[in-house]
């Protein structure tokens, strides 16, 4: 078996559709995960109204950390679509 053109679109097209489906998680999980935080924050206000200040330096720090996932998740993504390793592996599998 050779590399053939289809092949190598076939390959392309499941990396892009597995990486839009990465993409999609990882925002998901991030607004999932702001939602959590901002609940728990207005718990925390409720419970002790004289630490607001802390708490939401607390939530902001803790929602900057959030924002970071989705932004290393798309440096993964744009890794696998532009550099794409699987190109290579199945090259070496296919002994061209």
């Amino acid at each position: 078996m050779t590399l053939t053109p289809e092949l190598v679109t076939e390959l392309y097209a499941s990396t892009t559709l597995i990486v839009g489906i990465m993409l999609a998680a990882a925002g998901f999980a991030s607004a999932l995960g702001w939602a959590m935080i901002c609940s728990k924050y207005l718990e925390g206000i409720a419970r002790q109204p004289e630490m607001r200040a802390q708490l939401m330096t607390q939530m902001l720090f803790t929602g900057g950390l959030m924002e970071a996932f989705p932004m290393i998740v798309l440096g993964m993504s744009m890794w696998f679509i532009f550099a794409n390793p699987f190109l290579g592996a199945v090259k070496s599998a296919l002994g061209g």
